[in-house]
C-alpha cells in the first residue's frame, strides 16, 4: 500500500528538496586566476580558470534562464558576471587577467559587474579573431 511516513517538527526528514553544500569549504585557494568572457550577438559565456588554466567556474546568460533575445543583452551579461564574481570571491581569488572574445554587446558590463564584486583587474586582452584575408568575394554581376 505504500511507504508510511512519518511526520517530523523540526523540518527534517523526508523533504525533497536538498540544501547544497557551501561553497566555503572549497580546498582550492587561487590568488591570480584568469577571466574568459565570450560575447556574441546571442549569448554571453564567461570562464573563471586558475593560473594553469585549470577552470574553476563558468556561467553564461543562457544557464540564468534568459532566453532568446534576452540572451545577448548587456543587462544578461551583468548577472552573468556577478555570479562568476561571486565565485570567484569563494576560490578567494584576489586578482585576474581578462581575455575578451567576440563582439556582443555583453563585453563589457560583465567586466564592469565581475569588478564590482571588489577583485583587481591585472590587464584586459582582446582576443577577438580577426580574418586577415577572409572568404572569396561574390563575382560581380552581370546586368
Amino acid at each position: 500500500m505504500g511507504k508510511k511516513r512519518i511526520a517530523t517538527k523540526s523540518g527534517e526528514g523526508d523533504s525533497p528538496v536538498r540544501e547544497k553544500k557551501s561553497g566555503k569549504n572549497t580546498k582550492r585557494h587561487v590568488d591570480v586566476g584568469s577571466l574568459y568572457v565570450q560575447s556574441t550577438f546571442n549569448n554571453t559565456k564567461v570562464l573563471l580558470t586558475d593560473a594553469k588554466g585549470d577552470a574553476l567556474f563558468s556561467s553564461s546568460s543562457g544557464s540564468l534562464g534568459f532566453s532568446g533575445a534576452k540572451k545577448g543583452t548587456p543587462f544578461a551579461a551583468a548577472k552573468v558576471g556577478e555570479l562568476v564574481g561571486d565565485k570567484a570571491l569563494l576560490y578567494g581569488v584576489k586578482e585576474v587577467n581578462i581575455f575578451v572574445k567576440g563582439i556582443g554587446s555583453g563585453r563589457e558590463s560583465s567586466i564592469r559587474a565581475f569588478s564590482g564584486k571588489g577583485i583587481g583587474i591585472l590587464s584586459i586582452r582582446d582576443i577577438t579573431p580577426v580574418p586577415f584575408n577572409g572568404p572569396k568575394a561574390k563575382k560581380p554581376r552581370r546586368v
